[in-house]
């Protein structure tokens, strides 16, 4: 294998000619084989974002020239093209702070940088991955902005799917707006609902749940970038922190702004906790309708079978016909790993000490993950299972005419304890409250006004 020698503060090492990554790189490959996992895309594009937008600033204020500046720039838009991502090879679990994957990235665009000018990879005097690609920059302001950019990109097509999976919903509860069946509190029979007030409340829980995501993004439009090491700004001109954050709003397409107080953005990672903290509140939604779709499905013969779930696949390989609720199954399971990614998240948030917190490559890598799998299921989710759902309107009939919770409507006219005898009565002789009501001497006028839908649902 043809190899080239690059140096760094450490000694030598031989790097494979082909590759666009560095000798720093290659160290890191060496120090973290921990997972395999590598950089989820939004990263490397954030990332590519960050240097394109440094390099603009920096030729604005005359401190990179300007050939390097339009080459590095260049080799930037071929990684937000999609081109060099296998040159991305430092593991997700790193470096504190995340230097390795931004030397990674230094190294890649100065290496295509130099071929684009016409010199060989590893001509560092001519354009070095520290000295112009990372001008003016820290790993300690880079990465947490690479976070908040990251995340913004990755959370758009969830919004949309969360959209899209509340909407199905509300179709469904608009579908079963006059399917009456009985309310279960404490697993225990109940006073009656409509199943498209079930389903309602599922499409307007899941709403609240994307609105607060939309809410707590706001937090993440504050970068950090233009900090540098400590905050200071330390090797960067005085208008390079504002020049960078515009041209990268511009660029990203979301309106960032410097962070009001560097020092906190790179201590603190707050904002990426309110996100990540949504992402739960969210994934707990989840896993509460799939548990409520999974009860209203039991059965067929001995469950509550309320509901159907289409069936999309076979459910068992020694069962003959068995169908199980594979979807709501599989939505637990992404729901339970965000929960898991969260409770990472937490423990890298708080771990920041003095002027960083050098546990931002796990915040990123748990939160994009949680993203990621929420986005890629959601959609599939609202398809093959929640559009697909439908109603057994005679099952809802049987179970709430014998529903004696039916006897609370009683309680208005005869009191609290009569009503619980009829209670009573009419579960032990498995007989409707109406009939042994009826059989009490209650006027059949009344109780058909007590038992009417009006009065079921309290409608005005």
């Amino acid at each position: 294998m043809d190899t080239r020698k690059e140096v760094d503060p450490l000694g030598e090492r031989a790097i494979p000619q082909n590759a666009y990554f560095g000798i720093q790189t290659f160290r890191a490959t060496e120090n973290f084989p921990v997972s395999g996992l590598k950089a989820p895309i939004q990263i490397i594009k954030a990332y590519a974002l960050i240097k394109k937008a440094a390099a603009a600033a920096n030729m604005q204020v005359g401190w990179l020239d300007q050939k390097i500046g339009k080459a590095i720039i260049a080799a930037c838009d071929e990684v937000l093209d999609g081109k060099l991502v296998d040159q991305f090879v430092v593991d997700v679990f790193q470096a504190g702070a995340g230097t390795s994957f931004n030397m990674n990235t230094n190294e890649v665009l100065a290496n295509r940088t130099l071929e684009i000018l016409g010199k060989s990879k590893g001509d560092y005097k001519s354009v070095s991955p520290n000295d112009h690609v990372n001008m003016a920059q820290s790993t300690n302001d880079t990465y947490p902005t690479a976070l908040h950019v990251s995340v913004l990109i990755a959370l758009q097509p969830l919004l949309k799917a969360l959209d899209e999976l509340a909407a199905a919903f509300e179709e469904l509860a608009k579908k079963n707006a006059d399917v009456l069946k009985s309310g279960r509190t404490h697993l225990q029979d109940a006073v009656p609902v409509t199943m498209g007030q079930e389903f309602s409340a599922y499409a307007s829980a899941i709403t609240h749940a994307a609105a607060e995501l939309r809410k707590r993004q706001e937090n993440l439009y504050m970068v950090a970038l233009g900090g540098t090491a400590t905050g200071t700004g330390a090797n960067s001109h005085p208008k390079y922190k504002r020049l960078a954050v515009a041209e990268l709003a511009k660029l990203s397409g979301f309106p960032l702004k410097p962070a009001a107080n560097n020092f906190e953005a790179l201590q603190s990672h707050r904002a990426a906790q309110t996100v990540s903290s949504g992402l739960k509140e969210l994934a707990l939604e989840l896993i509460r309708i799939a548990n409520d779709l999974r009860l209203l499905a039991s059965g067929p013969t001995t469950g509550l079978n309320e509901i159907t779930l289409p069936p999309v696949q076979p459910g068992s390989s020694i069962m003959p016909g068995k169908v199980n609720p594979v979807m709501a199954e599989c939505l637990n399971m992404v729901a339970y790993q965000v929960v898991g990614c969260d409770a990472a998240v937490s423990m890298a948030v708080q771990a920041g000490q003095l002027e960083l917190n050098v546990m931002t490559p796990a915040i990123a890598y748990n939160m994009l993950f949680s993203i990621q799998i929420l986005s890629n299921y959601i959609p599939v989710f609202t398809e093959r299972c929640v559009r697909g759902i439908t109603v057994d309107e005679k099952r809802c009939e049987q179970y709430l005419e014998k529903n004696p919770s039916l006897a609370t409507l009683l309680a208005p006219k005869i009191g609290y304890l009569e009503a619980a005898k009829i209670a009573k009565q009419a579960q032990a002789e498995n007989r409707t409250v109406k009939e042994v009501a009826l059989e009490k001497g209650l006027p059949k006028a009344e109780l058909e006004r007590v038992f009417s839908r009006k009065n079921l649902l309290n409608e005005q």
